[in-house]
């Protein structure tokens, strides 16, 4: 087999229409955009009935199509990558595609110590999609690179879905790589409602960042980010109105966790992985000292960016002179509170692998 820029991986389950969405959009870009010798994998999860793929898309992209005889969750995608000899994996779910951009040109330009690529991640609504940090990918909408995703396992298939790319990214981060996002790189993410329970969603979650938490965080704070991600997912679930997913999910964790080996990060790498390290760097640039600051835009590691506010010498208030700094480290909703709040403070942005940088603090 010819090796190639980037292979898409993608897994699917019974939503057919999706997967024809997803191929034909894919087939539509322009083979600049794709680098040489790109091809398509379609890992089909026990689909039933099975599910359909061309050999080749209008563009001249090879397809090859893998059947399970059993649903690997996301783990399906070890198997596509085993399946290709590619630089870059760009992963991708049966409901997601990229948007015409240089994808195949951006990641040849990557450095060498970049293992993992997070695009802009856009919903229908307009909206970007939640969850990751910076450096943990959002597994719909990213590139990986073959060779140490291979070599570290790939996603562990006992997670299903969700928070598998935490997992990597831990991985990664201790392996000596870094993790970026760029909006150089774009997808769309149609998020289709077929096949989405969100009770059973809320419990994955809630089961693997749990696993995540053990597996990884260093001893001195193990209990703080366990007793922090359980009080989050209790309070999503009572909005939802799914509390008994979370209590089912909540005793799963705990009754599983012994099985799970302890590998911690150390404390640097912990920072990393947790987003402290990139708002460090952002402050230090900013100069917060002696700064009135208001959070706006609340979301995933606000306690994060409050601690690294005090840390750098600034007051946290209401006050309406103070100056707006955005309280998420989720890149699409960094980016979406951005646009809430016009001028306020990112906190965090990597300089090379962002398309535009943080607003400087006014004087």
């Amino acid at each position: 087999m010819d090796s190639a820029d980037l292979a898409f991986i993608i897994p699917t389950r019974d939503r057919p229409g999706e997967l024809a969405r997803t191929l034909d959009r894919l087939g539509a870009l322009a083979p600049t955009m794709l680098g040489r010798n790109p091809r398509v994998v379609v890992i089909d999860n026990a689909s039933t009935p099975r599910a359909e793929a061309p050999t080749r898309l209008p563009n001249n992209v090879r397809v090859e199509l893998i059947r399970s005889e059993a649903n690997l969750g996301a783990a399906a995608r070890n198997v596509g990558a085993r399946a290709c000899d590619a630089d870059w994996l760009v992963m991708l779910d049966d409901d997601s595609s990229p948007e015409p951009c240089a994808l195949a040109p951006t990641l040849r330009e990557a450095p060498d110590d970049l293992a993992a690529v997070g695009g802009e991640i856009v919903l229908p609504t307009g909206a970007r999609e939640a969850g990751g940090l910076p450096e943990v990918i959002i597994g719909c909408g990213c590139a990986i690179r073959r060779e140490p995703f291979l070599r570290l396992g790939g996603y562990d298939p006992a997670f299903d879905y969700y928070a598998e790319e935490y997992d990597l990214c831990a991985r990664l981060i201790a392996d000596g790589w870094r993790v970026a996002h760029t909006r150089r790189l774009r997808f769309e993410h149609r998020k289709a409602t077929l096949g989405r329970d969100f009770g059973r969603i809320l419990a994955r979650l809630v089961r693997n960042n749990a696993w995540v938490i053990h597996r990884y965080t260093p001893a001195s704070e193990v209990d703080d980010a366990m007793r922090s991600m359980l009080a989050r997912y209790e309070r999503i679930a009572s909005r939802e109105r799914v509390d008994a997913a979370y209590a089912e999910a909540a005793c799963e964790a705990v009754r599983t966790l012994a099985e799970q080996h302890r590998c911690p990060l150390s404390m640097s790498a912990w920072d990393r992985f947790i987003g402290a390290a990139a708002v460090r760097d952002a402050f230090t640039a900013l100069d917060l000292a002696g700064r009135d600051v208001r959070l706006v835009g609340r979301g995933k590691g606000a306690d994060v960016i409050e601690q690294s506010v005090i840390a750098a010498g600034g007051r946290l208030c209401e006050s309406p002179n103070a100056v707006d700094l955005i309280a998420t480290l989720s890149p699409g909703s960094m980016l979406d509170a951005a646009s809430r709040y016009p001028g306020a403070l990112l906190p965090w942005s990597d300089a090379l692998w962002s398309a535009e940088p943080a607003p400087a603090l006014a004087g």
